[in-house]
Formats: structure tokens, sequence, C-alpha cells
């Protein structure tokens, strides 16, 4: 039989938050007197990954986007409006929450500085996690191997004593080449299941 993992990663969006970017485009194309397809369009060719990789700050994020969606709106009203399509996935904190003391706790995700500072205080949880990994503050991104590497290094664990989890099935398959025990997320109930069948 194989032993239970020794730590569990856990992808941040999808799997702690939701995130509707088809709300997000509604919103921001609003603000532009542009369709969401349109607003989505144009964004499309922005500076996602760099700002995933932590190469755009606060305000490079806010002119990135608002050149792009021809707007100039405040520092203050444009960060309430780019992380206004999240929700707290409130199903699965305590399961998370049931892990914490148990294995090593981390989050592997890919997310820019604005995300990542309004999420944080809505997820009290994450004070518990051994690790936090954020693209952009590490400078990777998944799938690139060595972000997943990172990882495995900061828990001081084998990849075959991780269990990861994350709601892209290519991210998974990317943790699984590299000898984690990837699992795609869909929902609590089935995460909560997935664990029992970890043994955990």
């Amino acid at each position: 039989m194989t032993p239970a993992p020794r730590a569990v990663l856990l992808d941040l969006g999808n799997v702690l938050v939701f995130h509707d970017n088809s709300l997000l485009f509604r919103r921001l194309g609003a603000q532009a007197g542009l369709s969401p397809a349109e607003a989505e369009r144009r964004l499309s060719g922005t500076g996602w990954t760099a700002a995933n990789r932590g190469l755009l700050g606060a305000e490079g994020i806010r002119r990135d986007v608002c050149g792009a969606l021809g707007v100039d709106l405040p520092a203050e009203e444009f960060n309430a409006l780019w992380s206004s399509h999240f929700t707290v996935h409130e199903a699965v904190l305590p399961r998370v929450e049931g892990l914490v003391g148990r294995v090593k706790l981390a989050l592997l995700s890919n997310t820019n500085v604005l995300h990542a500072a309004f999420l944080r205080p809505r997820l009290p949880v994450l004070g518990r996690f051994d690790h936090l990994l954020l693209s952009c503050e590490v400078g990777l991104v998944k799938p690139e191997p060595a972000f997943y590497q990172e990882a495995v290094r900061r828990l001081g664990c084998a990849p075959e004593e991780i269990a990861f989890f994350d709601d892209l099935p290519e991210f998974v398959q990317a943790a699984n080449a590299l000898g984690l025990r990837g699992h795609v997320f869909t929902t609590a109930e089935a995460f909560d299941a997935q664990l029992k069948a970890l043994g955990l």
C-alpha cells in the first residue's frame, strides 16, 4: 500500500477561490465602453505572464490594462475592479484547515501582486501554510518544471511524498511528469474523497 503523502501542494484559483473571468471582462469592458468580448480580446495580448512573473508591479499592471482598454482609472478604483471577480471557496476551507498540522501544506499559484494582496487577508488559512509559492514572488510560472521543483525543495520531501491539486489538467500533468502525485481539483466533495483515498 502506498503511504499517505507527507505534504499537500494546492493551487489557488478555482481551488481556494473562484475567479469569474467573464465577470471581470464584463466589468472592465463597461468602464471602457467595450463589449466583454472586445475587452477580453484587447487584454489577451497584454502582460499577464509578465505580471505573473513579478515583472510588473501594481502600477505596471494598471498602466498595461488601462492602456489596452483605452481608459485611465485611478489606482484605488482599478485595484478594486481588477480583483472584483474573486469569491472565496468556503466549502473547501474546512477540509484545508483539517490538513494543518497533519501534513506540510504549501500553495503553488500563478498570480500577480494585486491579486495576491487582495486575497491574502481573505484567506486567513494561508497564514497556517508552511510555504506560499506565488509566481509573482518566485519569478516562475506553472507549468515550468523549475516552479514545481522549487516547491519540492522548500517542502523538503521527495516528489512522490507530495500530493498536488490544481484545476488545470495540464498543470497536473506537468507535476506528474516530475514524480508528484497530481490530482485534478473539481469540487470540495471530490477533494474530500481524493484526500481519503490518499489516507488523509
